[in-house]
């Protein structure tokens, strides 16, 4: 498989790095591409491209590792380059954030396959959530070959169109979220008495550790919560406020919510 990336910041450099570790590609068909320099310096191990056209000429499958602030420039540089009937055999998989299908298509033209995905930052780390809705003219084998990156890694999930502005408000934006959530922790255990080292250390290791077990574990989050809730104890006094009507859940709710029209907004 002979695959280019354009665009080769954290994500495109995991999808590449995770990919040649699984033995997935090979360093030797890799072609990457960045309009910043820098951003290529290391990837000595493959062939680095002046230019979108030549990973065009050099791949089969290529992703799009973009901001979607920057995508119709890319596309408008992409649609020349693809009409013949060989160019469009290729696959274009997009990972940009509430850039539709039709968009991707009407950019690269008619005939061309394409993929949307929305992973998320763990890529990098291997432990990513990837989903993925092919377009019109993406067949098995492109969804395949898509699928064996996307799961060098981490988990991968098919699934329409019509509910990645979702999955963008949970997976993809959602390690955010947990990210916040341990500064909040790190800094109310310091409010609470603790120095701010270990406040910070027991609130990465505590969000790590229970998110480990909830992976692991065969029990549900609900299950798992009621598992460390003694009647009368501490976690139940500190849950009382968490799950107050104007608690925890109603405030994820409407960060969701607001992650989800944004992504629908990017792509107006």
């Amino acid at each position: 498989m002979k695959a280019g990336f354009v665009g080769f910041g954290r994500m495109g450099s995991a999808l590449v790095q995770g990919s040649v570790e699984a033995g997935v590609l090979n360093p030797k068909h890799i072609t990457v591409y960045d309009t910043d320099p820098s951003a290529t310096k290391k990837a000595h191990a493959y062939r680095v491209a002046r230019s979108v056209a030549e990973v065009v000429e050099s791949a089969d499958l290529i992703f799009l590792c973009v901001k979607p602030q920057v995508m119709e420039t890319v596309l408008s540089e992409l649609r020349p380059l693809l009409g013949t009937a060989d160019s469009r055999k290729k696959c274009f998989v997009s990972i940009a954030a509430g850039i539709t299908l039709e968009k991707l298509q009407k950019g690269l033209g008619t005939g061309v396959p394409v993929i949307r995905v929305m992973p998320n930052t763990p890529a990098l780390l291997n432990a990513g959530m990837s989903v993925m809705s092919p377009g019109t003219f993406a067949n098995s084998s492109h969804l395949r070959r898509a699928n064996a990156v996307l799961a060098a890694v981490g988990e991968v999930v098919t699934a329409p169109e019509k509910v990645l502005d979702a999955v963008t408000a949970v997976s993809g934006s959602g390690p955010a979220y947990v990210f916040l959530l341990i500064e909040c922790l790190a800094k109310a255990g310091i409010a609470a008495g603790l120095p701010a080292e270990l406040a910070t250390r027991l609130a990465r290791a505590t969000v790590s550790g229970a998110g480990e077990l909830a992976r692991l574990s065969s029990e549900s989050a609900e299950v798992l919560r009621q598992n460390v809730t003694s009647p009368g104890g501490t976690t139940r006094a500190a849950l009382d406020v968490l799950m107050a009507p104007d608690g925890l859940e109603a405030l994820v709710t409407k960060a969701v919510a607001a992650a989800a029209t944004r992504s629908r907004e990017l792509a107006e």
